[in-house]
């Protein structure tokens, strides 16, 4: 297997981003269908009684013909007012139907609707690409699914036929609006029919087009690695990564690091900043402690506050490893801490003292990993 070649691996987030930008989002026309069906079956059942008195005035003017009809003629007082009872409600039912549809489409599409898709593509106009189409695996799929569609529909339809015939019988006895209620409800009941059926093939239909979709994004391990490259290998990336880190770990330590009267750094990983108050503990306490970009967050926030910052890597580690926030240092570092704590008070006082030489114990001595290290550097 050549590098990169086999496509095994499944779809990143990145990738079906990039791939519904370009227009390739999940879609389902049975889904819209079935859909578009449903709503339209609800508003006729809604809406219908009132389009029937329409339907039913409509008829009458139809029928009504008499002397002064005839020797005034004029096809506007006949068509108005079919149009005023007939055309407004139907250019409902269309604008309901269209608008359900797309928004049924753009809610499993993540909301995109891309214009790219309107553009003619010489694909589309390819009569190789169409045969393609058409006996490939996509085309036997789809006949599958519309042979399957129609024995559905049609047992639906042939079902309803059975449960209905009764009540059709009565057609001829009613008058002109009772007919028009027995052939509304009966259209709208054979559509609520049609509707389940065209919801439960939607409900097939669904995960077959995930699946597909999905298929049609994996990716390879070489595509696998260039994203990787492009999200992580890039220096703004990584410096937007450290600069939200690093902002995250400053808001949780304010409060600490303006108590901190000293801060003991690796000084490059880790960073203890610590507190003595004789009323308060017998020994200094570690206000707060940080690794990585913690730490780094850490001395920034005590440059800012005027923090003396002191660069003890064996003592640093070694406080970090063995105290927790908010508890006084173990007793085998009373010696060590100490003597960083009387280099502070003096730099308090405004003299100008030396940088104490601290000695860790070796007991208490740990590397970067956090593992006893009786020969790591004080």
């Amino acid at each position: 297997m050549s590098e990169g070649g086999e496509k095994n691996f499944a779809p990143t987030q990145k990738r079906k981003k990039d791939a519904a930008k370009k227009g390739d989002v999940l879609r389902s026309r049975e889904m819209a269908t079935a859909v578009s069906v449903l709503v339209g079956a609800a508003w006729l059942k809604f809406q219908g009684p009132s389009l029937l008195r329409g339907l039913e005035d409509v008829t009458r003017i139809g029928l009504r013909w008499d002397r002064a009809l005839l020797e005034d003629f004029s096809p506007a007082r006949v068509i108005l007012p079919i149009l005023e009872a007939v055309l407004f409600p139907i250019l409902t039912l269309a604008v309901v139907v269209m608008i359900s549809t797309v928004v049924s489409q753009l809610a499993f599409g993540d909301g995109r609707f891309n214009g790219g898709n309107m553009m003619p593509k010489g694909n589309r106009l390819n009569p190789l690409s169409g045969l393609k189409r058409m006996f490939g695996p996509t085309g036997w799929i789809e006949m599958g699914k519309g042979i399957a569609k129609v024995g559905l529909l049609g047992s639906i339809a042939y079902w309803w036929g059975l449960s209905e015939i009764k009540a059709l019988q009565g057609f001829q006895q009613a008058d002109i609006y009772g007919q028009l209620m027995l052939a509304w409800d009966a259209i709208v009941s054979l559509l609520f029919a049609l509707a389940a059926g065209l919801v439960l093939i939607a409900m097939i239909d669904f995960p077959i087009q995930l699946f597909r979709r999905l298929q049609r994004l994996k990716m390879s391990h070489q595509e696998m690695r260039d994203e990787h490259k492009e999200a992580e290998g890039s220096p703004e990336n990584k410096a937007a990564q450290r600069r939200r880190q690093r902002e995250i770990a400053m808001g949780g330590m304010q409060a600490a690091m303006r108590e901190a009267q000293f801060v003991i750094t690796n000084p490059t990983h880790f960073s203890v900043a610590l507190a003595y108050d004789p009323a308060k503990a017998s020994a200094p306490i570690v206000l707060a402690k940080g690794m990585g970009e913690k730490a780094l967050a850490m001395r920034e926030l005590a440059a800012e506050l005027n923090v003396p910052v002191l660069s003890y890597p064996a003592l640093a580690r070694s406080i970090f490893f063995t105290t927790r926030e908010r508890q006084v240092i173990r007793e085998e570092l009373y010696g060590a801490v100490a003597g960083v704590l009387a280099f502070v008070f003096s730099l308090k006082r405004g003299e100008k003292p030396l940088l104490p030489a601290i000695q860790v114990p070796i007991e208490m001595r740990f590397d970067a990993s956090g593992r006893l290290d009786p020969k790591a550097s004080t």
